[in-house]
């Protein structure tokens, strides 16, 4: 599909269409949507942008290439005077006292927000059914889940109520719900965006996401998010990547994969037979392709979720009610906050933040969380070696296609290994942009850390492969 963002952008400037007249359009799609993708509308906040950027247009002025584009918002960030509510009890009331530095440098671009979308509850999940809001439904089949935790994002960007949204993505919860959806998700490089104002789930791998249906939409959002951010000490500046510098892939000599992802028993069948036959279509077009050796997919999964419960358990520590959220008082300060937590965290976020206060407990954490520490490092520097060897790493999304509604809340461990495919490269803190092609459930790419430019290429070849 070819830019959004460009199309309506020239629509506006022609006056065919006016910027009310788009927002107000996608605001009663919203409205009346029944895939539960919606927390809260924006409706004042984005008319009255709108007519701003209509105002502009009359008097002749060029607006930017984002004004007046609508796009939404994943509700675990922050956006001044709007409700936040990470999908949770504890802060269904909450509102935001400042803005998210992504989120403000979209609407400093003149970018329309319209909604603040469901997700599991936290960013605890994998389907965004742990919500107080009710379970996401698939865009293209709503007795499936939605994908998660950005679910709710995805599904809009889908089913055009935005035009792009702002997802998070800590273990793969843009990725997936991208692929689940059949649209484009990217997790840039750890650092790329910065991650003030977005609720920490795991700080060492909070990513900022956009989804969008194109690759020049995810490349124009990117730009504009990126950059150095005082307020977060682990974003640093980078290149601007140019239009035409992703339509050619000939610096792209050899891509891997990694053999224990195909061979795993876990794989659907024709999840495996789509993916190798899409890697016999690279080969064709003269690619080499080798097979890596990687980490088995446990180990990613508990690697992961041992050092992403941790992390949990110590971000959601400040949440008792004292300071914001819905607090509940009991007999004495002590049962106030054990009241409190106990009544408004979800189950999920319940199982997170025990499993995590267990691995950092004494007599465990050198045991338990040093040794994922540990793990962590030897992934990090495997993606060393491996990009010595080739330029992109290509992979399925997930290992199986979306599961019924219901089903992942009987099973959080299968749920939890539904990220087999996703964890490890968000432990190496790399660029990996879900494409909707190849399997069911679309493609992974991947490159070296910040070189998000390299898989923005490598996308918009296997645009034209497969």
């Amino acid at each position: 599909m070819s830019s959004q963002i460009h199309s309506i952008h020239q629509q506006l400037m022609n006056k065919e269409i006016t910027c009310t007249a788009l927002v107000q359009e996608k605001l009663d799609l919203l409205k009346q949507n029944t895939n539960n993708s919606v927390n809260s509308l924006l409706d004042t906040l984005a008319l009255d942008l709108a007519a701003k950027v209509d105002a502009k247009i009359a008097n002749g002025e060029t607006i930017g290439l984002l004004e007046g584009i609508p796009f939404g918002i994943k509700d675990v960030y922050m956006v001044q005077g709007t409700y936040t509510t990470a999908s949770s009890d504890l802060l269904k009331n909450y509102k935001s006292a400042y803005t998210a530095t992504a989120i403000q440098k979209l609407l400093d671009a003149g970018a329309i927000p319209l909604v603040k979308e469901n997700c599991d509850s936290f960013g605890h999940g994998s389907s965004s059914e742990n919500t107080i809001f009710g379970a996401v439904k698939n865009a293209i089949n709503p007795e499936l889940v939605g994908g998660g935790s950005s679910g709710g994002s995805a599904v809009n960007v889908a089913k055009d109520y935005t035009v792009f949204s702002i997802g998070g993505d800590t273990g793969g919860s843009v990725r997936q719900p991208a692929g689940y959806n059949n649209v484009y998700g990217l997790k840039p490089s750890y650092g790329r965006i910065s991650r003030y104002g977005l609720m920490a789930y795991a700080s060492s791998t909070d990513c900022v996401g956009p989804i969008a249906k194109s690759i020049e939409d995810i490349r124009i959002v990117l730009n504009v998010m990126s950059g150095k951010d005082t307020k977060d000490q682990t974003t640093y500046a980078s290149a601007e990547i140019d239009k035409d510098s992703i339509l050619t892939s000939d610096s792209i000599k050899t891509v891997g994969y990694f053999k224990n992802f195909i061979e795993s028993d876990a794989i659907d069948a024709k999840i495996k037979s789509d993916f190798l036959s899409a890697v016999e279509k690279i080969k064709a077009k003269g690619i080499e392709v080798k097979a890596l050796d990687f980490f088995e997919s446990e180990t990613l999964v508990s690697t992961y979720y041992t050092l992403a419960m941790a992390k949990t358990a110590s971000n959601l520590s400040r949440l008792d009610g004292t300071n914001y959220g819905n607090r509940i008082e009991g007999s004495n300060l002590i049962d106030s906050y054990a009241v409190t937590r106990s009544e408004n965290f979800s189950e999920e976020t319940k199982r997170r933040i025990v499993g995590g206060n267990q691995v950092l407990s004494q007599g465990f954490s050198d045991e338990i969380y040093l040794k994922g520490l540990a793990l962590r490092d030897s992934i990090s520097e495997n993606f060393e070696k491996d990009f010595n060897e080739v330029d992109i790493i290509i992979s399925p999304v997930t290992p199986s296609t979306p599961p019924k509604i219901g089903e992942s809340l009987k099973d959080p461990h299968a749920m939890y290994l539904s990220d087999a495919y996703t964890v490890g490269f968000s432990l190496g803190q790399l660029p990996t942009l879900t494409v909707p092609q190849g399997t069911a459930t679309g493609l992974q790419i991947t490159a070296a850390k910040n070189n998000d430019e390299l898989v923005l290429k490598f996308a918009n070849f296997l645009k034209d492969t497969i």
